[in-house]
């Protein structure tokens, strides 16, 4: 192979690449449409489109307002969650409220027991305590119309009644009670549980 060949070979290679590069930029290989469009096919196609598009945006203001009451609807009902950072923290609002309503009941609330944290749905979790008391049944109805009232979103699970004392007209109680908190207090499971 002599310099002459070697030159001549390099020139043709170049030539070949700076073509193709100039093919490619200008868009002489790009794809071209193979159907032929009819003018008078694309007008009343454009209009259907026009008037779709306007009444979609004739119908924005009308879904932002929707939007707006759902999300004030959401907070409304979003206020009676216990608001906590970890799930013993809602656990003792939870024990909280239950002493509180118990005082106002004329009763004594201490055996607590039995605190859970589990699922409610997708978006909410529940915590779950057991209470244990005796009382009259007069301050149960109390307590439990108490608990009733409260704004935050309580729920009795489980009541067990049994009498202690016929004469004193005193019960003892065992009550299952739940509130709803966000969901990320719930702890994940992992491992073959999961699936």
């Amino acid at each position: 192979m002599t310099m002459g060949t070697l030159n001549r070979k390099t020139a043709l290679f170049g030539g070949i690449g700076v073509a193709a590069i100039l093919l490619l930029r200008f868009g002489l290989l790009e794809d071209r449409p193979a159907g032929v469009v009819v003018a008078g096919d694309s007008v009343p196609l454009a209009e259907r489109r026009l008037a779709k598009l306007q009444t979609a945006a004739a119908s924005v203001p009308g879904r932002e307002e929707l939007l707006r009451q759902a999300r004030l609807d959401l907070s409304t009902r979003e206020k009676g969650i216990l608001a906590a950072d970890t799930a013993s923290q809602a656990q003792a609002q939870l024990i909280e409220i239950v002493r509180r309503v118990g005082k106002s009941a004329e009763m004594d609330v201490r055996g607590v027991e039995d605190l859970r944290v589990g699922p409610l749905s997708n978006d909410y979790g529940e915590v779950t305590i057991g209470i244990s008391f005796t009382c009259g049944i007069d301050q149960l109805v109390n307590f439990l119309s108490g608990l009733a009232n409260e704004p935050a979103l309580l729920a009795t699970k489980e009541i067990r009644i049994s009498s202690t004392s016929p004469k004193d007209k005193m019960i003892n109680v065992r009550v299952d009670l739940s509130a709803v908190v966000p969901r990320k207090l719930v702890p994940v499971k992992k491992g073959a549980d999961s699936f």
